[in-house]
């Protein structure tokens, strides 16, 4: 993914996203990631507007059903042209090979086959809610860890994970893999709800291989400056190996 900065578009107006991206620079060097608010509104022609526009779009749709649902869901959104998408890897292997294969029989000819990616545990989970509420006997890392195996050995290109993770990650699951970290944060920022976070310089260390960010860039007086500043500050002196 060569150190990109994915920049979610978590808004509920078509207008509110056109604006943003009059002033984030040419399609071609913009990296968005739309998930389902703005997908259940507008469906996939907005998808493949942008697409055609040429911004390089993640669909966050974090698929989780049945094998068979999945597979059938995931060959249609190949047919978009997207950079890559997500589903849950507490799905299991079978759906996620599933998805894989969707993918790979719905993508047209000639195109690049959209990477899959698995959410592992999200960054609003804390270790007491994984404890308390999802009966889960293992540690955050260890969880985390599990799943992600699950999904590389089911077909996935790489898991959804806090920056936090990825190290551990590379150690446990080969650095073979993209590790795409969201929860990041520019030093001055707020935290929102997310609590597993990390500024973009951090997760570069980490060892992060693309970057989602929303608030702070949508929420910005500036957002271009500041989608320049943290695109920057993560690839500003990048090691290959972490790709």
């Amino acid at each position: 993914m060569e150190k990109a900065v994915f920049v979610a578009l978590d808004f509920d107006n078509q207008n509110d996203v056109l604006e943003l991206l009059t002033k984030l620079g040419h399609p071609q060097e913009t990296y968005l990631k739309i998930g389902m608010e703005l997908y259940y509104h507008y469906g996939s022609d907005f998808v493949e507007k942008l697409v055609n526009q040429g911004y390089h779009i993640f669909l966050d749709l974090k698929l989780h059903d049945i094998p068979n649902t999945v597979y059938r869901a995931a060959r249609q959104i190949a047919h978009l042209g997207i950079f890559c998408t997500t589903i849950h890897a507490l799905g299991g292997s079978e759906m996620i090979s599933a998805a894989k294969k969707g993918l790979i029989d719905g993508t047209p000819t000639g195109n690049n086959t959209p990477k899959l990616l698995a959410v592992t545990e999200l960054t609003s989970i804390s270790e007491k809610i994984l404890a308390n509420e999802q009966n889960c006997s293992l540690s955050m890392a260890e969880q985390v860890v599990s799943l992600a195996q699950t999904a590389k050995k089911a077909g996935a290109d790489g898991v959804i994970c806090s920056p936090l993770e990825v190290k551990n990650l590379k150690a446990k699951v080969g650095s073979d893999f993209l590790y795409v970290t969201p929860g990041i944060r520019l030093v001055d920022s707020i935290t929102d709800d997310q609590i597993r976070i990390a500024t973009p310089q951090k997760a570069k260390k980490f060892g992060s291989s693309a970057l989602v960010v929303g608030r702070p860039i949508t929420q910005a007086e500036d957002p271009a400056l500041v989608y320049r500043e943290i695109k920057k500050e993560f690839e500003q002196n990048a090691s290959r190996s972490n790709y």
